[in-house]
Protein backbone atom coordinates (compact mmCIF):
# COMPACT_ATOMS: atom_id res chain seq x y z
CA UNK A 1 0.00 0.00 0.00
CA UNK A 2 1.48 3.31 -1.09
CA UNK A 3 1.93 5.86 1.68
CA UNK A 4 0.93 8.58 -0.78
CA UNK A 5 -1.57 8.08 -3.59
CA UNK A 6 -1.94 10.22 -6.68
CA UNK A 7 -5.41 10.42 -8.16
CA UNK A 8 -7.20 12.59 -10.64
CA UNK A 9 -6.73 13.12 -14.32
CA UNK A 10 -6.22 16.14 -16.49
CA UNK A 11 -5.38 19.52 -15.04
CA UNK A 12 -6.08 18.67 -11.37
CA UNK A 13 -3.82 16.28 -9.45
CA UNK A 14 -5.08 14.84 -6.17
CA UNK A 15 -2.48 13.74 -3.62
CA UNK A 16 -3.84 11.59 -0.80
CA UNK A 17 -1.76 10.88 2.30
CA UNK A 18 -2.40 7.22 3.00
CA UNK A 19 -1.22 6.27 6.47
CA UNK A 20 -4.56 6.31 8.33
CA UNK A 21 -3.33 4.08 11.15
CA UNK A 22 -0.82 6.84 12.02
CA UNK A 23 -3.24 9.68 11.31
CA UNK A 24 -1.16 10.54 8.25
CA UNK A 25 1.73 11.68 10.40
CA UNK A 26 4.63 13.38 8.66
CA UNK A 27 6.98 10.45 9.09
CA UNK A 28 10.31 10.22 7.30
CA UNK A 29 8.57 8.19 4.61
CA UNK A 30 5.64 10.60 4.26
CA UNK A 31 7.90 13.64 3.99
CA UNK A 32 9.97 11.96 1.27
CA UNK A 33 6.86 10.85 -0.63
CA UNK A 34 5.28 14.30 -0.48
CA UNK A 35 8.41 16.12 -1.55
CA UNK A 36 9.00 13.72 -4.41
CA UNK A 37 5.42 13.96 -5.65
CA UNK A 38 5.47 17.75 -5.49
CA UNK A 39 8.74 17.83 -7.44
CA UNK A 40 7.23 15.60 -10.12
CA UNK A 41 4.04 17.64 -10.40
CA UNK A 42 6.00 20.88 -10.57
CA UNK A 43 7.57 19.65 -13.82
CA UNK A 44 4.25 18.46 -15.30
CA UNK A 45 2.85 21.28 -17.41
CA UNK A 46 -0.44 19.42 -17.87
CA UNK A 47 -1.23 19.87 -14.16
CA UNK A 48 -2.61 23.30 -13.24
CA UNK A 49 -3.69 22.73 -9.61
CA UNK A 50 -3.19 20.24 -6.77
CA UNK A 51 -5.56 19.02 -4.05
CA UNK A 52 -3.90 17.51 -0.95
CA UNK A 53 -5.97 15.34 1.41
CA UNK A 54 -5.64 12.46 3.86
CA UNK A 55 -7.25 9.04 4.19
CA UNK A 56 -8.91 7.89 7.40
CA UNK A 57 -10.03 9.88 10.42
CA UNK A 58 -7.62 12.79 10.08
CA UNK A 59 -5.93 15.07 7.60
CA UNK A 60 -2.57 15.01 9.40
CA UNK A 61 -1.54 14.71 13.06
CA UNK A 62 1.89 16.28 12.68
CA UNK A 63 5.28 14.66 13.13
CA UNK A 64 5.60 10.94 13.89
CA UNK A 65 6.36 10.92 17.63
CA UNK A 66 7.33 7.24 17.63
CA UNK A 67 10.02 7.88 15.03
CA UNK A 68 11.19 10.94 16.93
CA UNK A 69 11.43 8.92 20.14
CA UNK A 70 13.46 6.24 18.35
CA UNK A 71 15.84 8.95 17.18
CA UNK A 72 16.77 9.64 20.80
CA UNK A 73 18.65 6.34 20.88
CA UNK A 74 21.48 7.83 18.83
CA UNK A 75 24.72 8.73 20.59
CA UNK A 76 23.94 12.45 20.44
CA UNK A 77 20.50 11.94 21.97
CA UNK A 78 18.86 12.54 18.61
CA UNK A 79 20.19 16.06 17.94
CA UNK A 80 21.42 15.34 14.39
CA UNK A 81 18.29 13.36 13.50
CA UNK A 82 15.98 16.07 14.82
CA UNK A 83 17.85 18.81 12.93
CA UNK A 84 17.67 16.77 9.73
CA UNK A 85 13.99 15.99 10.29
CA UNK A 86 12.98 19.62 10.76
CA UNK A 87 15.14 20.69 7.81
CA UNK A 88 13.48 18.08 5.57
CA UNK A 89 10.04 19.13 6.75
CA UNK A 90 10.81 22.80 6.10
CA UNK A 91 12.08 21.94 2.62
CA UNK A 92 8.87 20.06 1.81
CA UNK A 93 6.76 22.96 3.07
CA UNK A 94 8.83 25.39 1.00
CA UNK A 95 8.26 23.20 -2.06
CA UNK A 96 4.50 23.59 -1.67
CA UNK A 97 4.89 27.33 -2.14
CA UNK A 98 7.72 27.31 -4.70
CA UNK A 99 6.01 24.98 -7.19
CA UNK A 100 4.10 26.76 -9.97
CA UNK A 101 0.74 25.11 -9.35
CA UNK A 102 -1.51 26.27 -6.50
CA UNK A 103 -1.95 23.63 -3.79
CA UNK A 104 -5.30 23.32 -2.00
CA UNK A 105 -5.56 21.48 1.32
CA UNK A 106 -8.71 19.36 1.66
CA UNK A 107 -8.91 19.07 5.45
CA UNK A 108 -11.03 16.86 7.71
CA UNK A 109 -10.86 15.38 11.18
CA UNK A 110 -7.85 17.03 12.77
CA UNK A 111 -4.87 19.03 11.57
CA UNK A 112 -2.44 19.33 14.46
CA UNK A 113 1.10 20.61 14.99
CA UNK A 114 3.00 20.09 11.71
CA UNK A 115 -0.33 19.00 10.18
CA UNK A 116 -1.72 22.45 10.97
CA UNK A 117 1.53 23.87 9.56
CA UNK A 118 0.84 22.01 6.33
CA UNK A 119 -2.64 23.55 6.07
CA UNK A 120 -1.20 27.01 6.71
CA UNK A 121 1.51 26.39 4.10
CA UNK A 122 -0.88 25.36 1.33
CA UNK A 123 -1.98 28.18 -0.94
CA UNK A 124 -5.65 27.61 -0.11
CA UNK A 125 -7.66 25.28 2.13
CA UNK A 126 -11.17 23.87 2.34
CA UNK A 127 -12.18 22.32 5.66
CA UNK A 128 -15.01 19.99 6.53
CA UNK A 129 -17.43 20.97 9.26
CA UNK A 130 -16.21 19.40 12.50
CA UNK A 131 -12.51 19.70 11.66
CA UNK A 132 -10.27 20.78 14.53
CA UNK A 133 -6.99 22.68 14.20
CA UNK A 134 -4.25 23.01 16.79
CA UNK A 135 -0.56 23.64 17.38
CA UNK A 136 -0.73 21.63 20.56
CA UNK A 137 2.86 20.49 21.04
CA UNK A 138 3.09 22.59 24.20
CA UNK A 139 0.74 20.07 25.83
CA UNK A 140 3.55 17.49 25.74
CA UNK A 141 6.35 19.96 26.39
CA UNK A 142 7.34 20.59 22.76
CA UNK A 143 6.60 24.14 21.59
CA UNK A 144 5.47 24.15 17.95
CA UNK A 145 8.22 26.49 16.81
CA UNK A 146 8.40 25.40 13.18
CA UNK A 147 4.59 25.19 12.73
CA UNK A 148 4.53 28.70 14.20
CA UNK A 149 6.27 30.07 11.09
CA UNK A 150 3.41 29.18 8.75
CA UNK A 151 0.63 29.77 11.28
CA UNK A 152 1.79 33.28 12.20
CA UNK A 153 1.86 34.18 8.51
CA UNK A 154 -1.79 33.15 8.15
CA UNK A 155 -3.57 34.54 11.21
CA UNK A 156 -3.20 37.42 13.64
CA UNK A 157 -0.22 37.23 15.96
CA UNK A 158 -2.17 37.35 19.22
CA UNK A 159 -4.44 34.46 18.27
CA UNK A 160 -1.49 32.50 16.92
CA UNK A 161 0.42 33.04 20.15
CA UNK A 162 -2.60 31.98 22.19
CA UNK A 163 -2.92 28.74 20.22
CA UNK A 164 0.81 28.06 20.55
CA UNK A 165 1.05 28.71 24.28
CA UNK A 166 -2.21 27.09 25.41
CA UNK A 167 -2.40 24.12 23.03
CA UNK A 168 -6.12 24.72 22.58
CA UNK A 169 -7.93 23.78 19.39
CA UNK A 170 -10.12 25.85 17.11
CA UNK A 171 -12.96 24.54 14.96
CA UNK A 172 -13.35 24.90 11.21
CA UNK A 173 -15.63 27.92 11.43
CA UNK A 174 -13.16 29.76 13.67
CA UNK A 175 -10.33 28.78 11.33
CA UNK A 176 -12.25 30.35 8.45
CA UNK A 177 -12.85 33.55 10.43
CA UNK A 178 -9.16 33.79 11.30
CA UNK A 179 -8.06 33.17 7.72
CA UNK A 180 -6.49 29.74 8.14
CA UNK A 181 -8.93 28.20 5.66
CA UNK A 182 -10.84 29.71 2.74
CA UNK A 183 -14.18 28.07 3.43
CA UNK A 184 -16.00 25.35 5.32
CA UNK A 185 -17.99 22.60 3.62
CA UNK A 186 -20.29 19.79 4.78
CA UNK A 187 -18.23 16.58 5.10
CA UNK A 188 -20.08 14.92 2.25
CA UNK A 189 -19.28 17.86 -0.06
CA UNK A 190 -15.66 18.41 1.02
CA UNK A 191 -13.93 16.70 -1.91
CA UNK A 192 -16.21 18.21 -4.53
CA UNK A 193 -15.69 21.70 -3.06
CA UNK A 194 -11.92 21.29 -3.11
CA UNK A 195 -11.83 19.82 -6.61
CA UNK A 196 -14.23 22.48 -7.93
CA UNK A 197 -11.92 25.20 -6.60
CA UNK A 198 -8.93 23.46 -8.14
CA UNK A 199 -10.70 23.16 -11.49
CA UNK A 200 -11.58 26.85 -11.42
CA UNK A 201 -7.93 27.72 -10.84
CA UNK A 202 -6.89 25.24 -13.52
CA UNK A 203 -9.14 26.96 -16.06
CA UNK A 204 -7.02 30.12 -15.93
CA UNK A 205 -3.92 30.84 -18.01
CA UNK A 206 -1.26 28.62 -16.47
CA UNK A 207 1.65 30.95 -17.13
CA UNK A 208 -0.18 33.84 -15.46
CA UNK A 209 -0.98 31.77 -12.36
CA UNK A 210 2.62 30.56 -12.21
CA UNK A 211 4.11 34.05 -12.31
CA UNK A 212 1.42 35.28 -9.94
CA UNK A 213 2.10 32.63 -7.32
CA UNK A 214 5.81 33.31 -7.40
CA UNK A 215 5.22 37.04 -7.11
CA UNK A 216 2.69 36.62 -4.30
CA UNK A 217 5.19 34.94 -1.98
CA UNK A 218 8.06 37.21 -3.00
CA UNK A 219 6.26 40.52 -2.49
CA UNK A 220 4.63 39.60 0.81
CA UNK A 221 8.07 39.64 2.47
CA UNK A 222 8.97 43.09 1.11
CA UNK A 223 8.37 46.64 2.31
CA UNK A 224 5.45 48.21 0.43
CA UNK A 225 7.56 50.43 -1.85
CA UNK A 226 9.80 47.52 -2.83
CA UNK A 227 6.77 45.29 -3.37
CA UNK A 228 5.20 47.78 -5.79
CA UNK A 229 8.46 48.15 -7.72
CA UNK A 230 8.89 44.39 -7.96
CA UNK A 231 5.30 43.61 -8.93
CA UNK A 232 5.31 46.44 -11.48
CA UNK A 233 8.15 44.66 -13.28
CA UNK A 234 6.23 41.38 -13.02
CA UNK A 235 3.17 43.02 -14.57
CA UNK A 236 5.26 44.36 -17.46
CA UNK A 237 6.59 40.89 -18.26
CA UNK A 238 3.13 39.39 -17.93
CA UNK A 239 1.67 42.00 -20.30
CA UNK A 240 4.28 41.14 -22.94
CA UNK A 241 3.21 37.50 -23.10
CA UNK A 242 1.42 36.46 -26.27
CA UNK A 243 -1.30 34.60 -24.36
CA UNK A 244 -1.99 37.65 -22.20
CA UNK A 245 -2.39 39.76 -25.33
CA UNK A 246 -4.86 37.17 -26.60
CA UNK A 247 -6.75 37.17 -23.30
CA UNK A 248 -7.19 40.94 -23.36
CA UNK A 249 -8.21 40.91 -27.02
CA UNK A 250 -10.76 38.18 -26.34
CA UNK A 251 -12.23 40.17 -23.45
CA UNK A 252 -12.56 43.28 -25.63
CA UNK A 253 -14.08 41.20 -28.45
CA UNK A 254 -16.46 39.49 -26.02
CA UNK A 255 -15.26 35.98 -26.91
CA UNK A 256 -13.42 33.12 -25.21
CA UNK A 257 -9.62 33.33 -25.44
CA UNK A 258 -7.59 30.79 -27.39
CA UNK A 259 -4.47 30.24 -25.34
CA UNK A 260 -1.41 28.27 -26.36
CA UNK A 261 -0.43 27.40 -22.76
Amino acid sequence: MAILERRGTGAVAQLVMNAPERLNALSDEMLAALHGALDNIAEDRSVRAVVLSGNGKAFCAGHDLKQMTAGRQNEDGGAAYFKDLFDRCAAMMARVQSMPQPVIAQVHGIATAAGCQLVATCDMAIAAQGTRFGVNGVNIGLFCSTPMVALSRNIGRKKAFEMLTTGTFIDAERAETLGLVNRVAPPEALESEAVDLAQLVASKLGSAVKVGKEAFYAQIQMPVADAYAYTGDVMVQNMLEKDTQEGIAAFLDKRDPTWEQ
